[in-house]
């Protein structure tokens, strides 16, 4: 398998759109296979198939300017995070058989258990140790190739995790793909003596770059950078992709603690607000006129932000939704 060759960004800490990214473009417009080890900056990152809204706790990861992004791939929710460690195999296949999570998980799995680590493939996606999930996994097909990437928990802040994808049951009814949610570990909490995440990534590359017999490591070239980064520009970093892309959706919120302690019904399509209704005892007047001003416009923040000014509802700063009317619109 002498033909695959490693994929070397030019930082080790990557924008998660920049990681994506990469991985559409050396899918969709190179030949040959891949693999690539990857580290990320906070983020939510959802399948292809989900409601990005109704995955996360949204509230939290505004406030907390925790981008979410949508992949190429289907599956459920998954963080990144410093503490990550992001692999990414790009491999030829014969149709019918590129599926196949427990084959292009085994790489890893074995890695895991040459530290002397019991790592096995559980469930649908995931490698897990002692029955906590290590590592969410999820494929795209492309042609007669599969993407298959994963993250693997080394040292990541499972504070933050669990937080930003704390999703809000009951806010949001549709038909998307549902994450299961898993107890998940740090890989790092296993090891007796567990070497520094750059160690321990080495570590990693070299066992994968053995596996897989991979030729020499390829560096980004202009033309690639020129290409991935008008995929970040037209794609990863749009609300219209990583939101908007989501299944039609209806939401119900309320934001108790406001006057008039107001509820809200939405009915969205395509990310765009095709009905709106506010509710509530003794709204002020402004509440009325701003229900029929959300129909028609995205369901996103900055859209929602500006008409609640414009009414003179909302009176924080210049930057942000007043944290008391979050829980209202998403």
């Amino acid at each position: 398998m002498n033909d695959i060759r490693r994929i070397v960004p030019d930082k080790q800490v990557l924008m998660p759109s920049y990681g994506l990214a990469i991985e559409e473009h050396f899918l969709k417009n190179l030949d040959g296979q891949y693999i690539m080890i990857w580290g990320s900056e906070s983020s939510v990152v959802v399948g292809k198939h989900q409601n990005a809204l109704a995955e996360v706790d949204f509230p939290y990861v505004y406030k907390n300017n925790i981008p979410v992004i949508r992949r190429l791939s289907g599956g459920g929710t998954v963080f990144h995070g410093p503490g990550n460690i992001n692999f990414s195999f790009i491999l030829e296949g014969k149709p019918g058989t590129l599926v196949d999570f427990k084959k292009y998980t085994q790489p890893v799995i074995s890695f895991l258990n040459s530290l002397g680590l019991p790592a096995v493939f559980e469930g649908k996606n995931d490698i897990r140790i002692r029955g906590l999930k290590v590592s969410g996994n999820a494929e795209h097909v492309y042609r007669n190739r599969v993407l298959h990437h994963g993250t693997l928990l080394y040292d990541a802040d499972l504070k933050t995790l669990n937080a930003s994808i704390n999703a809000r049951h009951g806010r949001y009814n549709d038909k998307g793909v549902k994450s299961v949610r898993s107890r998940v570990a740090n890989v790092a909490s296993f090891l007796g003596n567990a070497p520094g995440l750059n160690t321990f990534r080495k570590m990693l590359i070299s066992y994968l770059e053995d596996h897989f017999n991979a030729g020499p490591a390829l560096r980004l070239s202009e033309a690639d950078l020129r290409t991935i980064k008008d995929l970040i520009d037209k794609k990863y970093s749009r609300w219209e992709w990583n939101y908007g892309y989501s299944p039609d959706y209806t939401f119900s919120g309320s934001a108790g603690g406001v006057e008039g302690e107001p509820s809200l019904e939405l009915s969205v399509k395509r990310g765009v607000i095709e009905s709106a209704r506010i509710g509530g005892k003794s709204l002020a007047p402004e509440w009325h006129k701003l229900s029929g001003e959300l129909e028609g416009g995205a369901h996103c923040p900055e859209r929602i932000m500006e008409l609640l000014k414009r009414h003179g509802i909302s009176r924080g700063d210049s930057a942000s939704i007043d944290k008391k009317l979050l829980p209202l619109f998403f």
